[in-house]
């Protein structure tokens, strides 16, 4: 951990509400609304050459999670489009993450925000591959988790809100403690959910078969990976997928933004064999993302 490098005392740029500010300099104050109360939204994505994958439809989710959340970002999808594109390249270009993020400020601290200013940032940093590409297929380890996705009535369950990622960070940091990758997170009626920062797919007799996501969040590389199975001809089946089913699939994989398409070889005490499907899975979104020479 010696070699760390704080994400507070970084070289680049961040855009901070319309304004391009050196990377130091993007701060807010302690007493912020959206640190005490979770009022809190943002994106993941990734920047493949230069060019940043499903931007337009990020920056529509990005502003949807906000209203769900009773708040407007005051920047237009294309103004956000525009404004990722320029730190982006102000920030070196190629392949990136990038992180736009939206917080009631420090106007009133209590419960109520009715009169909390709105601010908005987006930072973009080099990070490779969450998971090693030279040793993808051998699979990664999940643990179960504790908790549980809430109920749809109980969270703004459609909302990539900040506040919901509490107990992702516990599963995860528990499942690494135990030597596991991550950790697979059951719905609130026990049924199998998604991963904490991922969802989950899995293979039974050539098919792709998927939680329905009613009660988290339907992921924009979910989407893709669909969209591309479809295409391969494989047939998709979005269902609930109990616990007791774990034993009888024969390929697991999770993807995110973040996650990419990383092929899993055990959940607790089911394991599984990285094999012909999630390989094909995994170059063609690799190859989906990657802008047209």
């Amino acid at each position: 951990m010696a070699d760390l490098i704080p994400f507070d005392d970084r070289d680049g740029y961040i855009w901070m509400n319309g304004r391009i500010l050196p990377w130091r300099d993007a701060k807010l104050h302690v007493l912020t609304h959206g640190l005490h109360y979770g009022s809190c939204v943002f994106e993941g994505e990734r920047a493949y050459g230069g060019t940043i994958f499903k931007s337009t439809a990020h920056s529509e989710r990005f502003r949807k999670s906000a209203q769900l959340l009773d708040f407007e970002i005051p920047y237009t999808v294309a103004q956000l489009d525009a404004a990722k594109a320029e730190v982006l390249k102000l920030n070196g270009g190629g392949d990136q993450y990038v992180r736009p993020v939206a917080w009631r400020g420090s106007e009133m601290m209590a419960v109520s925000a009715r009169n909390n200013k709105t601010h908005t940032a987006i930072a973009t940093w080099t990070w490779p591959s969450m998971f090693d590409p030279a040793t993808k297929m051998r699979g990664i380890r999940l643990d179960i988790a504790d908790y549980r996705r809430p109920d749809p009535a109980c969270a703004p369950t459609a909302s990539k809100a900040a506040g919901l990622y509490m107990i992702c960070t516990i599963s995860k940091m528990r499942a690494e403690d135990k030597g596991y990758a991550d950790a697979l997170m059951y719905d609130w009626q026990g049924r199998v959910a998604e991963c904490t920062g991922a969802n989950v797919f899995f293979i039974k007799d050539g098919a792709l078969h998927t939680p329905i996501a009613d009660c988290f969040l339907d992921g924009l590389t979910r989407q893709t990976v669909i969209a591309i199975a479809r295409q391969q001809g494989m047939t998709v089946v979005e269902r609930r997928i109990m616990p007791d089913e774990l034993p009888g699939f024969t390929e697991c994989f999770i993807v995110g933004t973040a996650a990419e398409v990383t092929p899993v070889s055990q959940i607790g005490p089911h394991n599984y064999q990285p094999g012909r499907h999630s390989e094909a899975l995994m170059t063609a979104y690799s190859a989906a993302v990657r802008p047209a020479a």
